[in-house]
């Protein structure tokens, strides 16, 4: 079974795996059960969606119908303005099937002005926070992409009290000195408040760049176990962190077998020698 934490300030004791559920963006409603059920099997008792996911949360209403009182269901606005941010919400609600989520998170929130339109006044959080106050909505995150994300996140928290953050995190990403002291600082502030840190992108191995696809995702990913293992091993060796499971239904068995192992985090001549086996690179430079 997969360990659990406080997931933050909520009150929440969430998997430090969670089932991130853009996985099922593109998959039938039987291979939706399944994969949920597999993460059933592990304990993990937090799921991450997005109204961008495709068909995501419309697959996980019939599993929701089930189940829902057993986990802590999380879903993301895209939308920067506070009307398109309310009716998204609504929508993503009935998509759902439910009378409210755990979390609603400002999707990707990296980019200057996106940032200023959804923070300002009538933006999206304003959208988020009347969800809060009506019951729709329990708590507030925001998350994000790229070099930049959390400095941005830093902005965010400086302007409002958001209760999550998500942003990458895997060793080959941390090799960036800018990037690597970014989240620290972020890392930081957030273990002092009590906001969740939730990461992504821990088994990357590189971006596509034009390459055939090999998993339904816009990057490269680990396959084999040993480069799985070493990877959720490493991230999980961070106290305090969630690490959201993989966006292929192929590969999640994988990696929640390999959370649910976790006892150490691997030494860096170990991940230094698997970076350079399998030319790791990172996703942001």
């Amino acid at each position: 079974m997969v360990a659990k934490a406080p997931f933050g300030k909520t009150g929440h004791e969430s998997t430090r795996t969670i089932f991130g559920a853009a996985a099922l963006g593109s998959v039938t409603q039987a291979e939706a059960d399944r994969a949920l059920e597999t993460a059933l099997e592990y304990g993990v008792n937090h799921i991450d969606t997005a109204a961008a996911y495709g068909d995501s949360e419309l697959r996980l209403a019939p599993w929701l119908a089930r189940h829902r009182d057993g986990v802590f269901l999380a879903t993301k606005t895209g939308n920067r303005d506070r009307a398109g941010a309310r009716e998204e919400i609504r929508r993503s609600l009935d998509r759902l099937g439910v009378d409210h989520v755990d979390l609603l998170q400002l999707h990707n929130l990296v980019d200057v002005i996106e940032w200023e339109t959804a923070l300002r006044e009538d933006g999206a959080l304003e959208a988020a926070v009347e969800a809060r106050d009506e019951g729709l909505v329990r708590f507030i995150g925001v998350t994000g992409h790229g070099l930049t994300v959390a400095r941005m996140h830093l902005r965010s928290l400086e302007r409002f009290a958001f209760d999550s953050v998500l942003l990458p995190y895997s060793y080959v990403q941390m090799r960036d000195e800018l990037y690597a002291f970014d989240f620290e600082a972020l890392a930081a502030v957030c273990a002092e408040r009590g906001v969740a840190v939730q990461t992504i992108k821990s088994i990357s191995l590189a971006p596509c760049d034009g390459r055939k696809k090999t998993a339904a995702t816009w990057y490269e990913r680990l396959r084999g176990h040993g480069g799985i293992d070493l990877s959720v091993h490493w991230a999980l060796g961070r106290p305090g962190i969630f690490l959201n499971t993989v966006g292929d239904v192929t590969l999640l068995p994988k990696v929640l077998d390999a959370a649910s192992r976790y006892e150490s985090r691997p030494p860096d001549d170990a991940m230094n020698e698997l970076s350079a086996r399998r030319s790791l690179v990172p996703l942001f430079s």
